[in-house]
């Protein structure tokens, strides 16, 4: 069995190309919406692996109250990003109109780690 995560984010085309940028993925299946302005279904992928599910979410979600808020209804774990400067990286992309949980910090588990909710409210754990 597989598993892997899908968001639904208003923007899915901004926000898949925001995801590539921050882990260095690319999209490797997509499908458009009949006005080709936003993702029916859209995978991305780290060398050749799946990492994400994006789809455009058809509901509102009001952005500002999730930062102010500080909800976490789910976090996405990214680790084994294999450096601190990957982490640094990711955090730096994730929290452009975020909010940042935890900065860059070590814990037992990870010499190096980050938490933000991104401007789409998806919240991740950013870890080495």
């Amino acid at each position: 069995m597989k598993n892997y995560t899908q968001a639904y984010v208003k923007n899915s085309l901004e926000a898949a190309a925001m995801y590539c940028e921050a882990f260095g993925a690319e999209v490797t299946f997509a499908m458009m919406n009949a006005a080709g302005n936003a993702y029916e279904h859209c995978e991305l992928s780290v060398n050749g692996e799946p990492i994400l599910a994006l789809a455009e979410a058809r509901n509102p979600c009001d952005i500002e109250v999730v930062h102010k808020n500080r909800w976490q209804t789910m976090t996405f774990n990214a680790f084994e990003l294999g450096s601190e400067a990957a982490v640094a990286h990711a955090l730096q992309v994730l929290s452009r109109g975020g909010v940042v949980l935890e900065p860059l910090h070590a814990v037992p588990w990870s010499r190096c780690c980050a938490t933000v909710i991104d401007r789409y409210g998806v919240c991740w754990w950013l870890a080495i």
